[in-house]
């Protein structure tokens, strides 16, 4: 039986695993952020392969999204280089960025309030990568609108939606723009259980499609079925970076994120249903919620990177 938030099997259709050889889609290179000298990234090496999902954790203030915004244009780095198909993108804008086909969605969701649904999609088809007619921009909105679920929500502004419903309007919107590179910070934060089950089986249909995906997420049953590979921060540096399955048993990742109480839970958990099993998708919110003790820590340099504007 199909559960979203189990691992993906080969039988899926996922792209296959890029050989080692292959240059990678996204070279971050020893990338500092700073806020008033506070490190928020510190000396960050990361390679994004290409057709992959990488997950990306650690608690609050660990420097995530400052690390989306220095991706995704909204901040230069201070120091170190981020290379995107072997071009150096360290100091383009962000709409550039999007225009070479690197999209990414908000923590907090910011709709054009004054826009009916399909007009903020819209916007996304008319500023991306292949910057289309308005007409074929129009076909884009409503086919992306059909894919993620808002077609029949089409004419509400997008102040009218609620949590789940705004969540899908960024992923629209990003989506519109024909990425190659696709960044989601946070995308199911707040959403019930059922809603996370949908959105970890439609991030894995648009990474069939050749996306590649970098996902953010506190909510550990989905960042481990929907992931590839996981890199855990803390404090600004990366401290794993490996396999779901062996970031989740790495003693350093049990100290700094996720506790012990965490670690006991789970132990319990492949012990009686298996390394591959997981609970019912239509389970209770803290077991689709699955919030590590350490999620909820912050910092003021976190703060700062991770609240830049679309």
């Amino acid at each position: 039986m199909f559960d979203a938030i189990s691992p993906p099997t080969a039988s899926e259709g996922r792209p296959e695993t890029p050989t080692p050889a292959e240059p990678p889609l996204l070279h971050l290179i020893g990338v500092s952020k700073r806020f008033g000298g506070l490190p928020a990234v510190d000396n960050l090496s990361v390679a994004v392969r290409r057709g992959e999902v990488l997950g990306i954790i650690g608690p609050n203030g660990a420097g995530k999204s400052t690390l989306v915004n220095l991706i995704g244009g909204a901040l230069a780095p201070t120091a170190g280089t981020v290379l995107y198909q072997g071009q150096d993108i360290s100091r383009l804008p962000a709409h550039r960025r999007a225009q070479l086909g690197i999209a990414r969605t908000f923590q907090v969701t910011q709709p054009f309030a004054g826009l009916d649904v399909r007009d903020n999609v819209l916007v996304g088809a008319l500023f991306g990568r292949q910057r289309p007619r308005r007409a074929a921009a129009m076909r884009v909105a409503d086919d992306v609108l059909e894919r993620v679920g808002l077609a029949h929500k089409a004419a509400l502004k997008g102040d009218q939606l609620t949590t789940a419903d705004r969540k899908r309007l960024e992923l629209a919107r990003a989506l519109a723009t024909n990425p190659r590179l696709l960044l989601l910070d946070e995308v199911m934060a707040g959403l019930t259980p059922t809603e996370v089950t949908q959105a970890v089986a439609l991030i894995r249909e648009i990474n069939r499609t050749g996306v590649t995906v970098v996902v953010i997420e506190h909510i550990m049953r989905a960042i481990t079925g929907v992931s590839d590979r996981i890199v855990v921060m803390h404090h600004g540096r990366k401290i794993a970076d490996d396999e779901p399955e062996r970031v989740l048993s790495d003693p350093q990742v049990i100290e700094a994120y996720l506790g012990e109480r965490y670690a006991k839970q789970r132990q319990a958990q492949r012990s009686a249903f298996g390394v591959r099993r997981s609970d019912s998708p239509q389970g209770t919110r803290a077991n689709a919620e699955e919030r590590t003790p350490n999620a909820e820590r912050s910092t003021q340099a976190e703060q700062e990177g991770g609240t830049a504007s679309p």
